[in-house]
């Protein structure tokens, strides 16, 4: 079976405008250098501007990172800080919304949020999810519908959910005409 990047495809056209996806992405405390690793992989596939690294969170270069990241982490732009809060005031400053990615009562449907680009994404630790300083700097709090048991999902996974969702919200925006008309090669 042949492999071709997407990119090569018919199937790309409706994305050609697209040259970066105007969304960051805020990594607060996330412990795992895999899950951080596998946010700069997803983040190259989607072309978000950013990853901002904050809190314990692992940067770059760490074997962990660099094992699922496979290259990602030397193309896709990055910032560490301890502290999350100046980087959520400044992408605030820059008219970004920031949302939390979060289960909580106030939290909107995922499918159901539209999203003024350009947005911050931000993501919590795995276990305890966004600290509450943290989710109090966030304009919105989205929520990915979860019909399992176990009401959750591992946080980079729940990142590319988020990261396509938002990818195909803004192609849908650019008003390309090729939209939805693509077909295979």
């Amino acid at each position: 079976m042949d492999r071709l990047p997407f990119r090569a495809t018919s199937l790309a056209s409706p994305y050609e405008g697209i040259g970066t996806l105007p969304v960051t992405v805020l990594l607060d405390n996330v412990r795992s250098m895999y899950n951080v690793g596998s946010f700069f992989r997803t983040a190259d596939a989607a072309a978000a501007e950013k990853l901002l690294l904050t809190g314990i969170t692992a940067c770059p270069p760490q074997p962990g990172i660099r094992k699922t990241a496979l290259g990602a982490e030397e193309v896709v732009r990055w910032e560490h800080a301890l502290d999350p809060l100046p980087l959520l005031d400044l992408l605030r400053e820059r008219n970004y919304q920031i949302a939390a990615i979060e289960t909580t009562p106030r939290a909107v449907d995922l499918f159901e949020w539209k999203p003024p680009f350009p947005v911050c994404i931000v993501f919590g630790h795995e276990v305890d999810g966004i600290r509450a300083e943290v989710s109090a700097h966030c304009d919105v709090h989205i929520r990915i519908p979860m019909l399992g048991r176990k009401h959750s999902l591992n946080v980079a996974t729940a990142g590319g959910v988020v990261l396509f969702e938002l990818l195909r919200k803004y192609q849908a925006l650019s008003g390309n005409p090729a939209a939805g008309r693509a077909t295979l090669t």
